[in-house]
């Protein structure tokens, strides 16, 4: 254990590992919870009424 703790906190590489997979993480949150904010935000959309063109037959 204490090989790993040094290996990620005491080396530039394992900072730099960690900064990555932080940084990752983050960004995954973030647009994940912009696209649920925008799914929740988001009107239904309005059926646009069309003039009835067909012939009616009577």
């Amino acid at each position: 254990m204490d090989f790993w703790l040094n290996l990620m906190f005491g080396h530039p590489v394992g900072w730099m590992s960690m900064l990555v997979i932080l940084v990752t993480a983050a960004l995954i949150s973030f647009y994940a919870g912009y696209f649920i904010y925008k799914v929740h935000k988001a009107q239904p959309p309005q059926d646009e009424v069309q003039p009835d063109t067909k012939p009616s037959h009577h």
